[in-house]
């Protein structure tokens, strides 16, 4: 039986290389669609917008967009036709475009309420945006704000290959409920002790 949701996959900047929980996702989650922008080094706003556009627009089941770093910030900026397709967004590790030259493209952030649920995974550490500036952007989109302690830009690097955590918050996204929460860097385990809560 066909999943009444398709998942949209939506790396940032760069890409998700192998071994990144993206990508590991991609290959392991069952009709998961992976966005393919035409430049990952050089980003812009209007085609990469424009490519998660037409993916979200090609199918009229709805999707759950899980997004990283640039691909969160590409999210916030879709159009309303294909934003009325997203049931829900998993938004990990956003980006901030006003602090790197290369993604300044993507300013500035709209700062609009989202209109489906998403949830905001933030790190205390992250290099690429200060958890404070990742905190705005969930309370301007009415996301659910999840705060990693030490937990870097949530990828490969910061030590995120298959993210347990990040599957069970996929799977809250596809449920009714609604929570939010402080949990510790790379700790699975603690998502269960919170959702009893």
């Amino acid at each position: 039986m066909q999943s009444p949701f398709r998942i949209v996959i939506v790396p940032g900047w760069r890409n998700s290389g192998p071994g990144h929980w993206q990508s590991l996702w991609a290959e392991q989650l069952p009709g998961a669609v992976r966005v393919e922008q035409q430049d990952w080094l050089v980003p812009h706003c209007d085609a990469w917008v424009g490519e998660l556009e037409k993916v979200l627009l090609a199918d009229e089941r709805p999707a759950v967009i899980v997004a990283h770093s640039l691909g969160c910030i590409t999210t916030a900026h879709l159009g309303e036709a294909a934003a009325a397709r997203v049931h829900g967004a998993l938004l990990v590790a956003p980006a901030d475009p006003e602090r790197r030259a290369q993604l300044a493209d993507f300013a500035p952030v709209p700062y609009a309420p989202l209109p489906y649920r998403s949830v905001l995974v933030a790190s205390s550490n992250d290099p690429f945006c200060p958890i404070r500036r990742a905190g705005a952007y969930a309370r301007a989109w009415g996301s659910e704000l999840v705060r990693l302690q030490n937990a870097g830009h949530i990828n490969i690097e910061s030590g995120y290959g298959a993210w347990p955590l990040g599957l069970a918050l996929l799977q809250s996204l596809m449920h009714v409920g609604s929570w939010q929460g402080d949990f510790p860097h790379s700790s699975g385990e603690d998502l269960k002790p919170a959702l009893a809560a």
